[in-house]
Formats: C-alpha cells, structure tokens, sequence
C-alpha cells in the first residue's frame, strides 16, 4: 500500500511530515510514484491564517476529485485549532490531531477493518504536557536537516491561534535530541536547523535552555553547522548570546519576528517586547556575530493601526537595516482577540501599506546583498541547477550561485563572493 503526504505551513510540519513518512515506510508502507494518486494522502495542516484554512479546504476537496477511492488522513493544526468544524472533515476518512500521530498506523488499520470515518482529537492539556515522541532519521530531498526540538505557546498574542493548536510550551529532551542528531550525522548531514513553535521557549519549566540544545547538537561530530529556526525576542538573553557566539559551528543568521516597529501596535498584538529592547538585541547580535544576518516577519494593518502608527513601524524597520524583511497583511482569525478588536484596517488600505513596507525594506536587502562582495565565506551546496550553476548557502544564510566544473552537491566549500544578482550572490571557489 502506498502513500503521499502533502504538507502546509511551517518547518516544524516539514519535520514532522517527514516523522510520518519514516513511520509509514517503517511499518511496510511505500511511497507513492504519483505526486497526484495514492490508496493514502495524508494531509498537514497550517491554520496560522484564515487563507490557511481555505488553502487547507481546497486540497482537501481536488485530493477527493483527483483520488475518488483513495483514503484521506487530515492532521495537523486546523482540525486540532477547530475540532467542531465537522463540515471541513466530510471528505476526510481519518481526522487526527496533533496529539495522535504516533497512533497513526493503528487509527489506518481500524478504518480499514471497518471503512468508517474516524475522527480522533484530544485536546492539549492546560499545563505544559509530555513532549510528543517522534524522531526522523534523515530529511528527504533536502542537504540540511530541520529537527524540531520545541512545541507549544505561551505567548497568546492576540492576533494568533497557535497555542489552542500546539498547546503550551514542552521540550524534546537533550538526550531525546543528541541521539535523533547522531543519526542525523551517520546518515551523511553536515547542517542541523533546530525548529519550534516557540523555539526560544525551549526548556521552560526545566533547568535546560536553547544554549544547552545548540551544545548538545554542536558536540555530534560530524555536524559542522547548526542553525536556528525563527524564535521571539523576548527570551534571548545576554548569557544566551554569548554561549552561542562560543560556538564555531554556530550559523550567524536570526529569524527575529518583530511584528510591528510601533510600541502601541505591540502592545494591542501583546507581544513581550517593545521596539527599544527590541533594538537593544539586535545591536547585541551585531556585536557578539561578526556578519550577522538578521530578517524577520512585519505585520501590517494591524486593527487600529493609524498613519501614524504605520509610520513609526516603518521608520522603525528601516533603522534595522534587516537584511530581509517577509511583509504581510494582517489576516483576521476567528478564535483570536484581534477578530472582535474595533477599527479593522480595509483590505486596500493593508495593500498600500505592505507595497510601502515591501518597496522601502528591500532597499536594506540589496544593500545588504552588496555588503557581501569581496568576502569569503564557506558555503554549504545543496544542488546543480539547470542553469549550469550550484546553488549554495554561506553561514548567515546568503544564497550564492557558483560556476564551476567539479561536483560540489553537498559539501561545504570556500567561496569567494564576486558579484550580486537579483536576490542572490556570484561567487567562485577559492
């Protein structure tokens, strides 16, 4: 019997994707030839946004078109975040939550034995819980490895869902995690991307932190980068820094959501910073990481955001000088606090403000780009493109093309940076 999964959202669905794939094959599935048709689709879901969940319905319903006869399984945050929501299950024959998957292969041979929908969805307890035990083995079609070592949310930013998905904040033990990282390296990666939810939340309720998790990982031998997913500002201490930046495997390159640069936006989001210690980090990173590349995500349209407000989060964003910015409208969700906030933005009124944000902060990229020309940086290749080049990434996450004639798909090489192209740099071996 053979298998696809389709995955939506975020790295830690890859991760855990990728858990349920190896599972499957373990127990004597096989994948699937035909991206289109499988006796079963297993479907991964993001319901970070309201388009989430309408991108979610819509492969739900062409999956039933393209593959009348075979078997559907929905998991992941939409059916956890809306176990009610009945109506989004119809074409679905098994309907798990993010708390069920290590019973997967039972749950596909009870529906089997009986050809009745089963719907199977706890809820996620109150207080922290166990840290679901899924490991992967390797990490299909790609040369770094995403390993998720944290889940859940304490945050309840008023704009999210998250953490009635992902429920609270639980950590992957430093055991749990070297021995998943020594497979890892055995099976030929040279580069770790530990993931989260609420990566910078990892260890809470525990005497363990993020630093201890980067040591652990660094220690594998044969791991020769380690790079972190996006994490929240607010619990990146001084100590933290300064233990990653002891770390020569450590990869210079932080995904800081910022959400807004205007502290009366932040507030009314409930984030857990405003934008001076904001500031405050980032000019902490430039000093402790030489060439330090830091990007982030800003929301724009925020309920009640004024002109003003708009301006304040802009002037603030440019003074970064983020060397990428990802730029989006905000998106109301039912469930959250934001949804029944007063003075929603007009859908015309987001679109000026994310073509403004968007025009002003990749200015900072170019030059940011441009600040690389004449360095020379070890590159990790991930592929031969058809254009004739290989196509690579430097330790702070720089994407570099390189010319050459030798075979360089997976190693890490010295390359000098050249030139720069459109969003990317031309470098040749050094």
């Amino acid at each position: 019997m053979n298998f696809n999964i389709i995955t939506l959202g975020c790295k830690v669905n890859q991760y855990e994707s990728q858990a349920m794939s190896e599972m499957l094959i373990n127990n004597g599935f096989t994948k699937s030839t035909d991206d289109k048709k499988a006796d079963i689709t297993i479907i991964n879901t993001c319901t970070v946004t309201a388009v989430s969940d309408s991108k979610n319905r819509k492969i739900i319903r062409k999956t039933r078109r393209n593959n009348p006869d075979g078997v559907i399984v929905l998991t992941g945050c939409m059916p956890q975040a809306f176990p009610d929501r009945i109506s989004d299950f119809e074409d679905c024959d098994i309907v798990i939550g993010n708390k069920q998957r290590g019973l997967l292969i039972p749950t596909i041979n009870d529906f089997f034995a009986t050809h009745k929908q089963i719907i199977n969805i706890l809820p996620h307890e109150n207080k922290g819980g166990d840290f679901e035990k899924m490991s992967v083995d390797y990490f299909s079609g790609h040369t770094r490895a995403f390993i998720k070592i944290e889940d859940g949310c304490d945050m309840f930013c008023t704009y999210c869902i998250i953490p009635y998905s992902r429920g609270r904040v639980r950590s992957k033990s430093l055991e749990d995690i070297k021995a998943e990282i020594e497979t890892i390296s055995k099976n030929g990666y040279k580069e770790v991307v530990l993931v989260g939810i609420n990566l910078s939340a990892y260890g809470k309720g525990t005497e363990d932190n993020l630093a201890d998790a980067v040591d652990v990982v660094c220690s594998v031998e044969g791991i020769e980068r380690v790079r972190l997913g996006s994490f929240e500002p607010e619990m990146m201490t001084d100590e933290l820094i300064k233990r990653f930046s002891s770390q020569n495997k450590f990869c210079p390159q932080f995904h800081l959501s910022l959400q807004s640069g205007c502290d009366a936006t932040l507030k009314r989001m409930h984030r857990h910073y405003n934008s001076k210690e904001y500031m405050a980090l980032v000019n902490s990173l430039r000093e402790n990481f030489e060439n330090a590349s830091i990007t982030t995500d800003v929301m724009v349209g925020f309920p009640g955001e004024t002109e003003e407000e708009f301006k304040k989060s802009l002037d603030f964003v440019k003074s970064v000088k983020f060397s990428k910015v990802h730029v989006f409208p905000y998106s109301r969700r039912k469930g959250s606090v934001a949804d029944k906030m007063d003075n929603q933005i007009d859908a015309k009124t987001k679109e000026e403000r994310s073509k403004i944000m968007i025009k002003e902060t990749e200015i900072d990229r170019i030059e940011f780009m441009n600040s690389q020309i004449g360095l020379v940086e070890s590159v990790l290749v991930e592929r031969l493109r058809h254009g004739g080049y290989f196509e690579g990434y430097t330790k702070n996450y720089t994407p570099v093309h390189i010319f050459t004639d030798k075979d360089i798909t997976g190693k890490i090489v010295e390359v000098k940076i050249t030139s720069v192209e459109n969003d990317y740099c031309i470098g040749k071996l050094n």
